[in-house]
């Protein structure tokens, strides 16, 4: 199985899950993020990654999420579901139940918790697509989840037709150019990690999942296609602009400061559930201090 085109290309973003005061989903709000997203022009949507807070939900709630947003986006733009469990008999469940519910493709991490050894990531990453007719993009992070999809374990999985993509989010660009020589066009790659975003697409990657694209679609929109159009200075600008608000993906609290920033920009709520907290203090002074800045000074996007 190859990765399609249109599934792998362009801009996806790590759309956020939305709560009332009382922190039940709402769905309503989680939806009209979904929309409004689709709207300013991405490619496709993930839903329930990081910044869907997957690991806050109750496995109830994750399958409703779900449902909202194939209502939502309703076939304008592919779907992407985490697979985000404590084991693998719950990332196997939640594969079959996503692939019900009419997704179009999986994002699999390693399980939650447990650091494995290789062999151990090989057999759940078989698992889960052994469970699943839909193409799944492998979601390396090491600095989040203590483990690599490295090259003992990306060999494993080179005859598993149902894994065709890595969205890459190790902080080392090497790692596009390195994937690609060993491979070639086996895995299709995603950059992940949105202050190297640029550095993936000029290295092969086919398109950006995104945490910042929640509070600034346009502009990432605009980011992807000037280096369709392989118009560098204009990719550029974006991205110098782009820069000191694309390092807060980096930080272990992306997630608050992203939904700070949709607020900022009338997007969504910054709400979270615990074990996250809003920011306060310093933290959060600064950070409306960069989106108010960056909202302040956002590029020309003439002939985006």
């Amino acid at each position: 199985m190859n990765a399609s085109p249109k599934l792998w290309h362009g801009v996806y973003p790590a759309a956020t899950t939305q709560f009332t005061e009382a922190l039940d989903i709402d769905h309503d709000a989680t939806q009209g993020v979904q929309s409004a997203l689709v709207d300013d022009g991405v490619t496709g949507l993930i839903i329930l990654g990081t910044c869907g807070e997957n690991n806050s939900l109750e496995p109830d709630e994750k399958r409703a999420v779900l449902k909202g947003a194939k209502e939502a986006v309703n076939g304008r733009v592919p779907l992407v579901a985490g697979v985000s469990e404590l084991t693998t008999a719950r990332a196997v469940a939640f594969a079959r139940d996503a692939e019900a519910i009419g997704v179009d493709a999986l994002m699999l991490l390693p399980a939650m918790v447990y650091v494995p050894k290789p062999a151990e990531l090989v057999a759940h990453c078989r698992a889960v697509a052994g469970a699943t007719g839909l193409p799944i993009m492998l979601y390396n992070n090491p600095p989040a989840y203590r483990v690599s999809f490295d090259w003992e374990t990306l060999d494993a999985l080179v005859d598993v037709p149902g894994v065709v993509a890595v969205k890459e989010s190790a902080p080392d660009p090497r790692r596009f150019t390195d994937v690609f020589n060993r491979y070639g066009d086996r895995y299709t790659l995603m950059a992940g990690l949105d202050d190297v975003a640029l550095e993936g697409l000029l290295l092969g990657a086919t398109g950006w999942v995104s945490g910042l694209t929640s509070a600034f679609p346009q502009e990432s929109v605009a980011l992807v296609a000037a280096v369709d159009r392989g118009d560098w200075t204009a990719a550029r600008e974006i991205y110098r602009w782009f820069m000191p608000l694309l390092h807060l993906d980096a930080e272990h609290d992306l997630v608050q400061s992203i939904k700070l920033a949709e607020q900022i920009m009338g997007r969504g709520s910054e709400r979270v559930r615990m074990p996250r907290l809003p920011l306060e203090g310093d933290r959060r002074a600064e950070v409306i201090a960069m989106v108010e800045k960056a909202a302040a000074t956002r590029p020309t996007l003439a002939g985006a």
